[in-house]
This record gives C-alpha cells, sequence and structure tokens, in this order.
C-alpha cells in the first residue's frame, strides 16, 4: 500500500501519455470508498491521484485499492498549488454546496468558496480529455439552475462539449447483466469531452448520455427485479436485527393490515399516509363541523393549514369513521397510544400495492411513518437510519448487502468497521454500474472527438472493448 500521497506523475507529462501498462490515467476527487475507483480500474485506468476527506472512509479506500486518499482537495488544487497530476480522465462525487450569487460577474468568479471551483482548477490547468461528474438529482432541479447553469458555462469556457440537458440515470434501469441493481438511486451525471476546436459555435452542445425512467434494453424494472437475488443470510450481522420494539410495530400494523383486507373484502390499503393520531380528534372534529369535512372545510376552518395536510387529514378522518368499531379494538389490544408507540410509528404509508402482509414488502422507519413497498428494488441507500428492512427476512440489509446494491464486489473488504460506518458509506457512494454505463455512454456519443487524440483513441479503445458490465471483471481481481 502507498503511504500518505498517491505518488506523484512528473508534471512534464502531457494528457497524450497515460502511464506504462494503463489504458489511460485518472483522478477520483472526493472518492469516498471508491465506487468510481472501481468502474475505471475495471475499464483498465491507473488511479494517479485520489482525495477523501472523511477518515474513516479513506481507510476503507485504501484497504481495498491500496492507495491513501485523506486529504483535503482545497489544499491540493487552488490559486496557489496544483498537486493533482496530469491524467486522462477526471470522476468526481463532488458535494453541491450552495454556488455564491454575490455580483452581477457570471463564469468562473461565481464558484469561489464551493468545492465545484476547485475541480474547474484542475481541469483548468489539466485539461483531461473526459471529465465524469456526480451529483444528487436536484442538482439539475429549478431551486438549483443558477448551479447548473455556472457548472455547463464554464465546462464550455474550458473548451468541454457538454450536454446542457442533465444525464439523469438509476442503477434500477439496468439489466442485472449489464451491472444493474435493484435501487432507485437516481444521479445526475455531466459528462464532458475536451474539444476546445468547438469553442465559439453550438458544437459544444449536445444530447446527454442517459435520460430519467428509462430502462436499458427494453429492461422493465418493475416485473424483472427480484430482491432475492441480493440477499445472503451468511452475511447477517446483529446489527441487522429487528428490536422487540420494532417489531412489536410492525406486527399491530401487519394486523391493521390484514383486517383491512377481511373488512372491506380484499381492497388494497390507501395510497394516502394513514394517521392514527388524527383519529384521536373525531369526535371533536365532528361536534365542530356536524360530520366529517371534506378538505375545503379544514382549510375555511384553518387558513395556514396546507392543502396537502387538509386532505391527508380529511381521508383520515372519513377512513376512521367507517372503521372505527374494528380500529379501536386495534388500538386498544396494540396500545397504540402508549409511550411505547412513539409518533412516527402511529403512521403507515401504504406503497406495497396488493401485498398481503406487511411483513411481505420492504419497509423503512422514517419521520413520516413506515413507508412499505413491493419487495422488488428498494429505495436509494442513505447515510443515516433508514436502512430497508426486508420483512420476509425479518431483517434490515447487511452491509455486505448494501455493498452489493451498490455494486461492489463481495471481495470488498469494510474491515472491522461498525455497520452504521458501512451504512454511511454505502448510502454516500456512488453506484458502480451506473458509473460503467454512463461512461460507455459517453465514449459511443463523443466516439469522432475521442479519435481524434491518441489519449481519446486509448480511452475510446478501452471502454468500448470492455464487457457490457463491470461484475466480472472486478470479481477476478481478487
Amino acid at each position: 500500500m502507498t503511504a500518505g500521497r498517491l505518488p506523484m506523475v512528473d508534471a512534464t507529462e502531457t494528457a497524450e501519455h497515460p502511464a506504462d501498462g494503463a489504458a489511460f490515467r485518472f483522478v477520483d476527487l472526493f472518492a469516498g470508498v471508491g465506487g468510481f475507483h472501481a468502474a475505471l480500474k475495471a475499464y483498465g485506468g491507473e488511479c494517479v491521484y485520489a482525495v477523501e476527506i472523511d477518515k474513516a472512509a479513506a481507510a476503507t479506500y485504501a484497504r481495498n485499492w491500496g492507495h491513501d486518499p485523506l486529504g483535503d482537495i482545497t489544499n491540493d488544487a487552488n490559486d496557489d498549488v496544483m498537486n493533482v497530476p496530469p491524467h486522462e480522465v477526471l470522476a468526481a462525487g463532488f458535494p453541491c454546496q450552495p454556488f455564491s450569487k454575490s455580483g452581477a460577474q457570471r463564469g468562473m468568479d461565481e464558484t469561489r468558496g464551493t468545492l465545484y471551483w476547485n475541480i474547474l482548477r484542475i481541469i483548468e490547468e489539466r485539461k483531461p480529455k473526459v471529465v465524469l461528474l456526480e451529483n444528487v438529482r436536484n442538482l439539475a432541479g429549478p431551486r438549483h439552475l443558477h448551479e447548473w447553469q455556472v457548472i455547463i458555462e464554464t465546462l464550455r469556457a474550458e473548451g468541454y462539449r457538454v450536454s446542457d440537458t442533465p444525464a439523469i440515470f438509476s442503477p434500477h434501469l439496468l439489466p442485472p447483466a449489464r451491472g444493474g441493481r435493484p435501487q432507485v438511486r437516481e444521479r445526475v451525471f455531466i459528462t464532458a469531452t475536451h474539444d476546445p476546436s468547438g469553442i465559439g459555435d453550438d458544437s459544444l452542445d449536445v444530447e446527454p448520455v442517459a435520460y430519467p425512467g428509462v430502462g436499458i434494453d427494453g429492461f422493465e424494472p418493475k416485473i424483472e427485479w427480484h430482491l432475492e437475488d441480493l440477499l445472503d443470510d451468511s452475511h447477517n450481522i446483529p446489527g441487522c436485527n429487528l428490536t422487540s420494539a420494532e417489531r412489536s410495530w410492525i406486527d399491530a400494523w401487519d394486523e391493521w393490515v390484514q383486517t383491512w383486507y377481511e373488512q372491506t373484502e380484499g381492497r388494497r390499503p390507501p395510497g394516502f399516509p394513514i394517521w392514527a393520531d388524527a383519529w384521536t380528534d373525531l369526535a371533536q372534529v365532528l361536534r365542530d363541523f356536524g360530520g366529517v369535512p371534506d378538505y375545503r372545510d379544514l382549510m375555511d376552518a384553518d387558513p395556514l393549514l396546507p392543502q396537502w395536510k387538509a386532505g391527508h387529514l380529511a381521508k383520515n378522518y372519513a377512513l376512521y369513521f367507517e372503521h372505527r368499531e374494528w380500529i379501536d379494538r386495534w388500538a386498544k389490544r396494540h396500545k397504540i397510544y402508549s409511550n411505547g408507540f412513539p409518533a412516527s410509528r402511529r403512521k403507515l404509508e401504504w406503497q406495497a400495492q396488493d401485498a398481503a402482509r406487511l411483513w411481505d414488502t420492504v419497509m423503512h422507519f422514517r419521520p413520516s411513518g413506515i413507508r412499505a413497498k413491493r419487495p422488488t428494488y428498494l429505495p436509494a441507500l442513505v447515510a443515516i437510519t433508514q436502512t430497508s428492512i426486508v420483512g420476509p427476512r425479518q431483517r434490515r440489509l447487511s452491509p455486505r448487502e448494501t455493498a452489493r446494491l451498490q455494486g461492489l464486489p463481495d471481495w470488498y473488504d469494510f474491515g472491522g468497521q461498525k455497520a452504521s460506518a458501512t451504512y454511511k458509506q454505502m448510502g454516500n457512494g456512488v453506484n458502480v454500474g451506473a458509473v460503467w454505463h454512463v461512461l460507455r455512454e459517453h465514449v459511443a456519443r463523443d466516439e469522432e472527438i475521442l479519435k481524434s487524440t491518441s489519449a481519446g483513441r486509448k480511452i475510446l479503445e478501452a471502454v468500448s472493448g470492455a464487457p457490457l458490465s463491470p461484475d466480472e471483471v472486478l470479481a477476478a481481481m481478487r
């Protein structure tokens, strides 16, 4: 293992001369535990620089990839220092801090004080042939239009061909044979190719390499994903097990769901959030309104009440009014309103369609309630405590299963760190199969530009000649 920083490459090397034996050189910024590294190394790339500020993630990266990335990009790439060596591919899952909007100037000056500016300094200095950036989908949303425009405009100012339309992609849209995983993890990818000849005309704009919600090769995620392909009870650890309180909450709502089916002759549970706390107010509500109110009545009575909340309350009042006899027995039996049943567990969000039982679903304990979904593909891993509960297994996903969801091979070693650290790292990570696919699509789109330089041809050859999935390549690395 290399101690400390990665070895520096001679600064006199140009982007036309990759390191010996490698298809191309890459840098891995905001590296996490190495999702980009996994995909780019599997494509034949050689990492010449990596940086990650989180100590635990950096230690995991070092354990698996042989390089210690611990450091701060702001110290290595700024106005006075450039410690990032020459490379052909720049990859970064960068944090999206608010961009400064002070002053009337646009362009590079507006990025100062953000971590994107440090990326841009590297691009300005090193001119990598391909840039591959990843961020949360919200970066391409209306609230961040300014930030999006700054990124696109500054890349084009440096001579990069990049789409003005966001490329949004999720690994659940990829078939397993192409490295897909049953995780809805929509991310925006910004892919760019250095093409300085296009500056000043329209050739720097191009179609995105992916579109949201479009399955690849006709793949139908809602039909074709099965969680059993991911699960492995041999990796279960005590930290995955449910507490007695958690089991009691699920058991209570499982009985509610089954009773609902019995009382409604098989009609699926309501799709709106079910709020047990709303039912305790019904007697007073009936007196105040002379019957069950609709959402307009509630909003007239309280002008500050948001329409969405008024709608949910009205539906809950109507539901309870019709079914209160058995609901009251259920609430009393399970002590729903006792201290052992916190407010966030007195809510159920049923998104599991016709699943027969709550225990047949995938669940999340959220502040908004217990959310239940069909056991096909999973919601995105997050870096907090909402790890998926697999109802049929009556446990949470194991750390190894979350690594599989991110496309990391089973040899990937988390050492002796706590499960909570692994969950956090996987929640912050980038999916390997998504990176693999997006880079392949980018190279195919910009093939003619890449052919024009030796560095571009090496990238093109490495990516287009690789298999459709990184899985076998990664599995064979150890």
